[in-house]
C-alpha cells in the first residue's frame, strides 16, 4: 500500500455523518426542486426573465442533488474500493465533478437574478432629473436587457456553454493522464482529495467565480439601497415601499445564502492548496476534512432553494396553496 493510502485516512465524520447528510439533502432537494420546476413550467402564465433564471437556477439545483448520492457512497465505501475500479470513476465523475459543475452555474444564476430584480424596479423614466448621464446609459441600456426574456434565455443557455466548454477538456484530461498517474491503490486516497495540477487550477478557477458571485450580489444589493435613498429624497413612492422592501429582502437573503454557503468554502479552497503541500498527515486529514464538510455546506444551498420560495416569494406560496385546495390559478407571475 502506498504512502498516500496509508497517510489519508477517513474519520467517522467522512465515513458516516457526510453519507446520512447528502441522502437527507438529495431527498429533499430533489422534491422540493421538483416540485418548484413543475410550478414555474407549468402555473406560472406570463414568462418573465426571472422567471427564466429560477427555471435554469432549479435544473442547476436538480443536477446537485443527483450528484449527492454518489458524493455519500464515495465516503462510505471509497476506502474500500480500488483506485482505478469502475466504481471509483463513477463516483468521481458524476458525484465531485458534475456537483461542482452545477453548484458554479447556480452560483452565475443567482447573480443574474440578484441583476433582474434590481433592473426590475430601477427604470430611466423614474429615475430624478439629477442623474447623470453614465447612470441613464446603465440603467437604460445594461441593465434594461437583464429584463428581457430572450436575453435572460440567451445569458443562461450562454453559462451552460462556457462552464461545459471549460470543464469537459478538464475531464478529458484527468481521464487520459491524471487518473492513469501515481500509485494509489484505493480510491480514497490524497490524489481525489487533493487533485492533480490541472484539477487544482479548475477548482481555483471555480473559487474564484464564487468570489465574483457574492461580489455582484453584494454590488445589486448595494446599488438598490443606495437608488432608494436617492429616490426617496425626490419623490414619494409610498405606494411602492412594499415592492421595494420585497426585492430588497430577496438580494439580502441571496447575499445571505452566499456568505453562509459559499464564502467559507471559496476561502478555504486556497489556504486549502497552500497547507496541503505539508507532508505531515494528521494536518492533511485535518484539512480534507474541513474541506469536505464546507463542500457539504456549500452543496446544501441547492436543497433550500425551495423553502426560500416559500418562506419569501407569495405567488409561489399562494400556488402551492391552490394545488393542495385543488384550486386554479392563472397567469401566476414569479418573486413579485
Amino acid at each position: 500500500m502506498s504512502n498516500n493510502s496509508t497517510c489519508i485516512q477517513p474519520s467517522m465524520t467522512s465515513s458516516i455523518a457526510l453519507p446520512i447528510i447528502y441522502i437527507f439533502l438529495c431527498i429533499t432537494g430533489l422534491f422540493g426542486n421538483s416540485l418548484s420546476q413543475w410550478v414555474f413550467l407549468t402555473k406560472i402564465g406570463k414568462k418573465t426573465s426571472t422567471h427564466i433564471y429560477l427555471v435554469h437556477l432549479v435544473t442547476a439545483n436538480l443536477l446537485v442533488c443527483s450528484a449527492m448520492p454518489f458524493m455519500g457512497i464515495y465516503f462510505l465505501k471509497g476506502f474500500q474500493w480500488e483506485y482505478r475500479s469502475t466504481q471509483c470513476r463513477v463516483v468521481n465523475f458524476l458525484g465531485t465533478l458534475s456537483m461542482h459543475v452545477s453548484m458554479f452555474v447556480s452560483l452565475l444564476i443567482l447573480s443574474w437574478i440578484a441583476i433582474s430584480r434590481y433592473a426590475t424596479l430601477v427604470k430611466t423614466d423614474s429615475l430624478p432629473e439629477t442623474t447623470s448621464c453614465y447612470e441613464k446609459i446603465f440603467y437604460g441600456r445594461l441593465l434594461k436587457k437583464f429584463r428581457q426574456p430572450n436575453f435572460a434565455k440567451k445569458l443562461c443557455i450562454y453559462i451552460w456553454g462556457v462552464v461545459l466548454g471549460i470543464i469537459i477538456p478538464v475531464i478529458i484530461y484527468y481521464s487520459a493522464v491524471e487518473a492513469t498517474e501515481g500509485e494509489e491503490i484505493l480510491c480514497y486516497n490524497r490524489k481525489m482529495e487533493l487533485g492533480a495540477m490541472i484539477s487544482q487550477i479548475a477548482g481555483l478557477i471555480g473559487t474564484a467565480f464564487i468570489g465574483f458571485s457574492f461580489l455582484v450580489v453584494l454590488t445589486s444589493y448595494y446599488s438598490f439601497a443606495s437608488y432608494l435613498r436617492k429616490i426617496r429624497t425626490c419623490t414619494s413612492i409610498v405606494e411602492k415601499d412594499l415592492t421595494y422592501s420585497s426585492v430588497r429582502k430577496h438580494l439580502l437573503v441571496i447575499q445571505i445564502l452566499l456568505l453562509v454557503c459559499f464564502l467559507p468554502y471559496s476561502i478555504f479552497k486556497p489556504i486549502f492548496y497552500v497547507l496541503q503541500q505539508n507532508n505531515n498527515c494528521k494536518q492533511l486529514n485535518y484539512l480534507i476534512e474541513i474541506k469536505n464538510i464546507l463542500t457539504c455546506l456549500a452543496s446544501a444551498r441547492s436543497s433550500t432553494d425551495p423553502i426560500i420560495f416559500l418562506l419569501l416569494d407569495k405567488t409561489f406560496k399562494k400556488t402551492l396553496y391552490n394545488l393542495f385546495t385543488k384550486s386554479d390559478t392563472t397567469d401566476i407571475r414569479p418573486y413579485g
